[in-house]
């Protein structure tokens, strides 16, 4: 099962830019780590939402979802948690790390709803939503009002080995994913824009 709905429509993308000039900051220098950790290339592009109703249930691909603040998506079953708050409501998984995981597995292809994370997510460097520095925290946003906070990484589990074969677990080592927490909810769709940006701008009108 793919992760890419052929009724749905692909918004255009820009392809791979060519070589650029070293960008410099207003005042003439080069740009400091600081600088550096809030410039992205391009938005990324959220190619599919994925709920999982209950463990061990099968994955639902869907075009959309409600996505509640402090819970995780409506109809998964991390939003079902007892005590909200917690830093796993929402998983993500990069979507180039897919045929990296297949090639480590010794596979043709990995279908991301075998990894069971609920977002899957092109064009961005998800790890680098995680700020390196702790008074310019970043968050991701997705379409108009989604709002995360990256809360680490999604370890792989031993179900891995039962999905992809033996050697599986070491294969998804640094590759399983990340989780995040609800800062803002609201409606995903397939094909939403994803962006990180400073948490102060978020949450100032900026």
């Amino acid at each position: 099962m793919g992760i890419q709905d052929a009724s749905l429509p692909v918004p255009d993308r820009p392809g791979p830019r060519q070589g650029h000039a070293p960008q410099r900051a207003h005042n003439g220098r080069m740009p400091d780590l600081r600088e550096l950790t809030r410039q992205f290339p391009r938005p990324g592009r959220l190619d599919a939402v994925l709920l999982r109703p209950a463990r061990r249930a099968p994955v639902l691909s869907v075009a959309q979802a409600l996505v509640l603040e402090g819970r995780g998506l409506q109809g998964d079953r991390s939003s079902q948690a007892a005590k909200p708050g917690g830093r796993r409501q929402v998983t993500l998984m990069q979507a180039e790390h897919l045929p990296v995981i297949a090639s480590l597995c010794a596979l043709d292809d990995v279908a991301a709803e075998v990894l069971r994370r609920n977002f899957v997510v092109s064009g961005l460097n998800l790890i680098a939503a995680r700020s390196l520095f702790r008074d310019q925290p970043m968050v991701l946003h997705i379409g108009a009002d989604v709002v995360l906070d990256i809360s680490g990484p999604c370890e792989p589990c031993s179900r891995m080995e039962e999905a992809l074969g033996p050697g599986a677990y070491n294969a998804l080592r640094g590759h399983g994913g990340l989780t995040a927490r609800v800062l803002q909810g609201g409606t995903v769709r397939v094909g939403d824009a994803v962006s990180c940006r400073p948490a102060a701008a978020s949450f100032s009108g900026g």
